[in-house]
């Protein structure tokens, strides 16, 4: 049992540093392996070559028209060519990639001339018709009912009173400063009868 543990010993020490040494290995390896393949990268991408002058020509003007495949492979081209050093791409595919990022189409198109003269004529016009249909509406209406008027109201503050409506925080209540049920403006005329109550 001794001689097994002695021997043991040094095999497990020494698979330890074997361990270690494949640890430091390892951890060199793929630092190689990335730099092996990002020289093999641009290889690749030194193979792309610069999209034509006529091609990008006017392509602010041609854009929208293009068909959406044809967009599809100008801005794929162009996405390949950017992957490249950008000191090698052409200042026409520099203006060509920005405008396509970032142009003034689709959604981010300017507003034809004339367009907010136009937004305000309409929102007049229908602001005037809707005003046209309150006044007719109000025109048309029944007269208001008897008992909107200040005279009517009061009375019914009194009327509350003698009942003891709300003797906490109502009219009935003690030092009562408020309005009570009066809301409406004084009425012309003769104040209401003890009929209308």
């Amino acid at each position: 049992m001794l001689r097994s543990l002695s021997r043991a010993a040094p095999s497990s020490a020494s698979l330890r540093i074997r361990s270690n040494r494949l640890q430091i290995q390892s951890s060199q390896v793929p630092a190689a392996t990335c730099l092996l393949q990002s020289r093999r990268g641009q290889r690749r991408h030194a193979g792309i070559h610069a999209i034509s002058n006529p091609t990008l020509a006017g392509i602010e003007k041609r854009w929208e028209e293009m068909p959406p495949q044809e967009q599809a492979d100008l801005w794929m081209a162009l996405r390949d060519r950017m992957k490249t050093d950008w000191h090698e791409m052409t200042l026409q595919e520099k203006k060509a990639a920005y405008w396509i990022a970032f142009g003034p189409y689709g959604p981010r198109a300017l507003p034809p001339p004339g367009q907010n003269k136009e937004v305000f004529w309409y929102t007049v016009l229908g602001v005037g018709i809707a005003a046209v249909l309150f006044a007719i509406s109000r025109q048309l209406a029944r007269p208001a009912p008897k008992t909107m008027n200040a005279q009517y109201q009061a009375m019914t503050n009194e009327y509350l009173k003698s009942q003891k409506t709300e003797p906490i925080t109502g009219v009935s209540s003690e030092g009562y400063k408020g309005k009570g049920m009066i809301q409406s403006k004084p009425r012309r005329g003769p104040p209401p009868d003890e009929d209308d109550e």
